[in-house]
């Protein structure tokens, strides 16, 4: 998979000129839009297929400060996929010293909110993210 690439905006500085860390969770989705577009099941296709996947957790670890105009490669990686939950990874680099380390926590549910088992009622779409799970170990 390829890195997704942001450029800090001017507006996503603070006062002190380095990137808000509120920012940083944008960038996470940002990243998740196009790592899910890249794996074949894009947010417009899994909601055509009736799910939707809220955000369970997310958590951050801040390692060096961004500005205007650097560039982040953020590098995602699934940690684990269940049945029922899916846990990516992110790594965000700037000129290849990583600035961010991340997580996001994911359930899959049907557009009425109850659970969808990824693997019994999207199998090609779970084999995808297992695949990418076991790549990593």
């Amino acid at each position: 998979m390829k890195p997704y690439i942001h450029k800090i905006n001017y507006y996503e500085t603070d006062k002190m000129s380095i990137t808000h860390h509120s920012n940083y969770i944008r960038f996470m989705e940002e990243a998740r839009l196009d790592f899910m577009d890249q794996l074949g099941w894009g947010y417009a296709k899994m909601e055509e297929q009736g799910i939707i996947s809220p955000v369970v957790s997310v958590t951050c670890d801040y390692k060096k400060t961004t500005t205007f105009p650097d560039v982040l490669s953020i590098e995602m990686s699934v940690i684990k996929c269940s049945a029922v939950k899916l846990v990516l990874g992110y790594t965000m680099k700037c000129n290849g010293v990583v600035a961010c380390t991340a997580q996001s926590s994911h359930c899959f549910l049907s557009q009425e909110g109850k659970p969808v088992i990824l693997e019994r009622q999207f199998p090609e779409f779970y084999a995808a993210l297992k695949e990418l799970e076991e790549s990593k170990e």
